[in-house]
């Protein structure tokens, strides 16, 4: 069953977002999206993505609302800046090293930092475990560093590693 339908829940998700896309349930879609559903996972097989492990799923709940919260003051700061018209205003790349090298969370990380307004994840260089963002207003390099080891990297670690 598995060589076949190597997914069933990605088809069935698949299946459904295709119908709930094209507000359609006409035979027409339901072949295409039953074509899309089967061909969809097995594609995505031969990719030879590594299996998700979640470990500890009670960080999840403390990570959703650091980044909540995060997201929310960075949205009040944005508009601060935005509203103010701040010629003091430093935007700017930092550069942080990371100890985190779990692909998926690397991929939440990334994420993460550009959901949150005023800030957006430039690269990461897996050599030397280099994460560099770009940051709209920048006060002090340090104070970043620490907020994405401090808030973000420890949880994230003890999710996905």
């Amino acid at each position: 069953m598995t060589r076949f339908l190597p997914s069933p829940l990605a088809s069935a998700v698949l299946l459904a977002l295709w119908l709930l896309f094209n507000q359609s349930v006409s035979p027409a879609h339901l072949i295409f999206g039953g074509v899309l559903a089967l061909a969809g996972p097995l594609l995505l097989r031969a990719l030879d993505v590594p299996v998700m492990r979640v470990r500890r799923p009670r960080a999840i709940m403390r990570l959703a609302g650091a980044v909540l919260v995060d997201i929310l003051r960075s949205n009040m700061k944005v508009t601060r800046v935005i509203l103010a018209s701040r010629p003091d205003r430093t935007p700017g790349f930092v550069d942080i090293p990371l100890r985190l090298r779990a692909p998926y969370g690397l991929v939440t990380l990334a994420c993460i930092i550009t959901a949150t307004p005023g800030t957006s994840w430039v690269s990461f260089d897996a050599a030397d475990g280099t994460l560099v963002i770009h940051v709209l207003d920048l006060a002090d390099d340090d104070d970043w560093a620490a907020i994405i080891r401090n808030r973000y990297e420890g949880l994230l670690m003890e999710i996905f590693e």
